[in-house]
């Protein structure tokens, strides 16, 4: 069991470094004017996060699109909404600066007083259900598609299906071939897209393998969503007992 703990953690280790290492050396044109890579100045509240993984696999894969500046870019934790990320999964590590730092955007870490509402509502359902992380993350783990958080001169978030297609289509490939590495290590029976974006690309992934893996969507929980607004824990928990993944 120990070996097998100790395998899984530093195979996910390895490729959560790739995927910092290959996206930090991209580039992106205007309107985007700062880039920022929790992966690096956050890299030991991820990697703590990454040994919450159960290293006998899972059951179910949460995916999102990529870091809310209030959430993952504060925690290095994707969803991670601060309190959500301290109180309930138990972390809470120093974090450093990205090299360019927007003077709207500023990164405080844990010591932010901001909430990401997005994540503030997809731990608050884990939290609801399951009532102590270690019995969520028995069966689930939660990763997002794209590391890095794009903001434009205004400090405006510009999310990656924004980019041009020519900006997007390496970025894509090295976040493609992350994702098949997570999946391919955790081992999941379901996949579960929040929202379309992030459940477009894990059908991409399950494309390219041989192993039949079964795909669903839940509601994302921005606020930007009206949708979302009303009742949204009561909707994702409705579409996940619908996709035979929750009972």
């Amino acid at each position: 069991m120990a070996k097998r703990t100790k395998n899984v953690h530093r195979e996910l280790i390895a490729a959560a470094q790739n995927l910092r290492d290959q996206t930090s050396g991209l580039t992106f044109a205007e309107p985007v004017t700062h880039v920022y890579n929790p992966l690096q100045y956050a890299w030991k509240a991820h990697a703590a996060y990454i040994e919450r993984a159960n290293p006998d696999g899972i059951r179910t894969l949460f995916m999102g699109m990529n870091p809310g500046p209030w959430g993952m870019a504060q925690t290095g934790v994707p969803f991670g909404e601060i309190n959500a990320v301290k109180s309930w999964i138990g972390i809470d590590k120093a974090v450093g600066k990205p090299q360019i730092e927007h003077p709207k955007r500023v990164i405080e870490g844990f010591h932010c007083s901001r909430s990401e509402v997005s994540g503030r509502r997809l731990w608050g359902l884990f939290r609801d259900r399951f009532g102590q992380p270690a019995h969520f993350f028995q069966s689930h783990f939660v990763t997002n598609f794209c590391p890095l958080v794009f903001m434009e001169a205004s400090a405006r978030n510009r999310t990656p299906d924004k980019l041009p297609k020519e900006e997007r289509g390496l970025l894509d490939r090295i976040c493609l071939e992350h994702l098949i590495r997570v999946i391919e290590i955790l081992k999941p029976e379901y996949l579960v897209g929040v929202g379309v974006y992030a459940e477009k690309q894990l059908k991409m992934a399950t494309a390219t393998m041989e192993t039949t893996i079964n795909t669903a969507r839940i509601l994302h929980p921005s606020p930007a969503s009206p949708a979302a607004n009303r009742d949204w824990q009561g909707t994702a928990t409705k579409q996940l007992i619908d996709a035979g993944i929750w009972s």
